[in-house]
């Protein structure tokens, strides 16, 4: 099968294209060919860090069709279409045509979305959904602040905290504002323009995907009681003394793989009020020009890449 892997650390340019044998499932596990598979941050991070640079293969949102179900596996049956997060943060494989992992990793594709949009949702949909359902705990009423909203997390995210019942404020340049009120979000705000810790107060829920100062700088938008979910690793920069001063709520959430939560975001889907964007789609033979736009900041919604026909 062909797959994409790397053996140094680096930029895009680390990354090969190879053949390397089909996987075969182990007990519990299905083997999935691959049809479409999401480009995340996670991945260009780990490239750039060598993470997988033993020649594993990048890659973890994964959309295709059950080729072969193992031992024990009574969820799905060959010919299934799914899609998944699996094996995350551990080496999934997904930038490759063939992938295994343990059955309950997948679950059936969203009703009425192709195979690249499938492929575009599983990591940043459970990123959105684990954040701000189940570590959150949002509610109707609460006012939901959702740091770059048009992004692959946030746009998700946006739509998420509406399905809740939520009021939505959401950070973008003033370009994509148009486009957040399309998604859902009742108030945008132009980070460009304004200061959002000095803009937006009275806020119950912070979802920041952007690290560095902003976590400490978004406590300030809380209310007592609120929660601030970091989707990067805590550094010394992270507040979690002054969250507590303050009387708030500070943690990092590292998403993972999640049956549960795949199916409450195709129930999502199925019912109109999720949608994903696709920014760009790449061939897999093309996966570091793929890695260059999404490091490039630009992108609205996900980068994914189409294996096969």
């Amino acid at each position: 099968m062909n797959a994409v892997t790397q053996e140094a650390a680096g930029g895009p340019g680390v990354l090969r294209l190879v053949e390397l044998p089909r996987p075969v499932p182990g007990r519990g596990e299905v083997l999935v060919r691959v049809r479409a598979a999401g480009v995340n941050p996670a991945d260009w991070k780990s490239r750039r860090l060598g993470m997988f640079a033993d020649g594993s293969v990048l890659g973890w949102d994964v959309a295709g069709v059950v080729e072969e179900a193992g031992a024990g596996v009574t969820l799905f049956r060959a010919g299934d279409e799914v899609y998944g997060m699996p094996r995350f943060p551990h080496p999934a494989g997904g930038y490759a045509e063939y992938v295994t992992a343990p059955a309950r990793h997948f679950a059936p594709s969203p009703p009425g979305l192709t195979p690249v949009e499938a492929g575009a949702l599983p990591l940043a949909a459970l990123t959105a959904w684990q954040a701000l359902v189940d570590t959150a705990a949002v509610r109707p009423g609460q006012r939901v602040l959702v740091h770059a909203a048009a992004g692959g997390v946030g746009h998700l995210a946006v739509q998420i905290a509406k399905a809740r019942g939520a009021y939505v404020i959401g950070t973008a340049s003033a370009a994509k504002h148009e486009l957040l009120r399309s998604l859902g979000v009742d108030e945008p705000v132009d980070y460009r323009a304004r200061d959002v810790a000095e803009a937006v107060r009275d806020v119950d829920v912070v979802l920041d995907a952007l690290g560095g100062d902003s976590p400490a700088r978004s406590l300030r938008t809380l209310r007592p009681g609120g929660t601030l979910v970091s989707l990067l690793p805590p550094d010394d920069a992270f507040p979690a003394a002054e969250a507590a001063k303050a009387g708030v709520r500070a943690v990092f959430m590292l998403v993972e793989p999640d049956h549960a939560g795949l199916r409450e975001i195709s129930a999502l889907v199925g019912s109109g009020r999720l949608r994903v964007l696709v920014d760009e789609v790449f061939p897999l033979a093309e996966a570091a020009r793929a890695h260059e736009r999404g490091e490039s900041g630009r992108t609205t919604g996900k980068l994914v890449l189409a294996v096969g026909p």
